[in-house]
Protein backbone atom coordinates (compact mmCIF):
# COMPACT_ATOMS: atom_id res chain seq x y z
CA UNK A 1 0.00 0.00 0.00
CA UNK A 2 1.32 3.44 -0.91
CA UNK A 3 0.34 6.57 0.96
CA UNK A 4 0.47 10.02 -0.55
CA UNK A 5 1.09 13.04 1.65
CA UNK A 6 0.87 16.70 0.80
CA UNK A 7 3.88 18.84 1.65
CA UNK A 8 2.97 21.82 3.78
CA UNK A 9 5.28 24.81 4.30
CA UNK A 10 8.63 23.04 4.69
CA UNK A 11 7.17 20.04 6.52
CA UNK A 12 8.69 17.87 3.80
CA UNK A 13 12.19 18.50 5.17
CA UNK A 14 11.21 17.39 8.68
CA UNK A 15 9.01 14.41 7.81
CA UNK A 16 10.57 11.31 6.23
CA UNK A 17 9.51 10.42 2.72
CA UNK A 18 7.36 7.31 2.58
CA UNK A 19 9.65 5.95 -0.12
CA UNK A 20 12.82 6.67 1.85
CA UNK A 21 14.98 3.61 2.53
CA UNK A 22 15.61 3.32 6.27
CA UNK A 23 18.20 0.98 7.76
CA UNK A 24 18.38 -0.38 11.29
CA UNK A 25 21.64 0.02 13.21
CA UNK A 26 22.67 -3.52 12.29
CA UNK A 27 21.91 -2.89 8.60
CA UNK A 28 23.67 0.49 8.72
CA UNK A 29 26.73 -1.20 10.20
CA UNK A 30 26.82 -3.72 7.32
CA UNK A 31 26.32 -0.94 4.76
CA UNK A 32 29.16 1.15 6.23
CA UNK A 33 31.47 -1.87 6.26
CA UNK A 34 30.78 -2.25 2.54
CA UNK A 35 32.06 1.30 2.13
CA UNK A 36 35.20 0.56 4.16
CA UNK A 37 34.05 2.03 7.49
CA UNK A 38 33.85 -0.45 10.36
CA UNK A 39 31.31 0.66 12.96
CA UNK A 40 29.47 -1.88 15.09
CA UNK A 41 25.84 -1.18 15.95
CA UNK A 42 26.93 -0.41 19.52
CA UNK A 43 29.42 2.15 18.21
CA UNK A 44 26.67 3.80 16.16
CA UNK A 45 24.52 3.93 19.29
CA UNK A 46 27.33 5.50 21.31
CA UNK A 47 28.07 8.05 18.58
CA UNK A 48 24.41 9.10 18.57
CA UNK A 49 24.03 9.29 22.35
CA UNK A 50 27.23 11.27 22.88
CA UNK A 51 26.88 13.46 19.79
CA UNK A 52 30.37 12.53 18.68
CA UNK A 53 29.95 12.93 14.94
CA UNK A 54 28.21 9.74 13.91
CA UNK A 55 25.84 9.47 10.98
CA UNK A 56 22.43 11.18 11.22
CA UNK A 57 19.41 9.03 12.02
CA UNK A 58 15.64 9.28 12.41
CA UNK A 59 13.59 7.74 15.17
CA UNK A 60 10.27 6.00 14.73
CA UNK A 61 8.94 5.76 18.23
CA UNK A 62 12.08 4.80 20.16
CA UNK A 63 13.85 2.88 17.40
CA UNK A 64 16.59 4.56 15.34
CA UNK A 65 16.69 4.24 11.57
CA UNK A 66 19.39 5.53 9.23
CA UNK A 67 18.19 7.02 5.91
CA UNK A 68 20.28 5.36 3.21
CA UNK A 69 21.00 8.56 1.27
CA UNK A 70 22.18 10.44 4.40
CA UNK A 71 24.24 7.46 5.54
CA UNK A 72 25.97 7.26 2.17
CA UNK A 73 26.73 11.01 2.14
CA UNK A 74 28.07 10.84 5.72
CA UNK A 75 30.31 7.88 4.83
CA UNK A 76 31.73 9.75 1.83
CA UNK A 77 32.71 12.67 4.07
CA UNK A 78 34.62 10.31 6.37
CA UNK A 79 36.92 8.97 3.65
CA UNK A 80 39.93 11.17 2.97
CA UNK A 81 42.23 11.49 -0.01
CA UNK A 82 45.45 9.43 0.07
CA UNK A 83 48.28 11.12 1.97
CA UNK A 84 51.93 10.16 2.40
CA UNK A 85 52.27 11.64 5.91
CA UNK A 86 50.24 13.08 8.76
CA UNK A 87 51.45 16.60 7.95
CA UNK A 88 50.24 16.20 4.36
CA UNK A 89 46.88 14.96 5.67
CA UNK A 90 46.58 18.03 7.92
CA UNK A 91 47.41 20.30 4.98
CA UNK A 92 44.75 18.61 2.83
CA UNK A 93 42.18 19.03 5.62
CA UNK A 94 43.01 22.74 5.98
CA UNK A 95 42.65 23.24 2.23
CA UNK A 96 39.31 21.42 2.22
CA UNK A 97 38.02 23.60 5.07
CA UNK A 98 39.07 26.75 3.20
CA UNK A 99 37.25 25.56 0.07
CA UNK A 100 34.11 24.82 2.10
CA UNK A 101 34.25 28.22 3.81
CA UNK A 102 34.60 30.08 0.51
CA UNK A 103 31.77 28.14 -1.19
Amino acid sequence: MTFQTAAQDGAEAAAPSLRETLLTRAEASVFLEGMGIRMKPTTLARAYSTGSGGPPCRHIRNKPYYPLDLLERWAETQITAPAASSSERQRLRREARRREASA
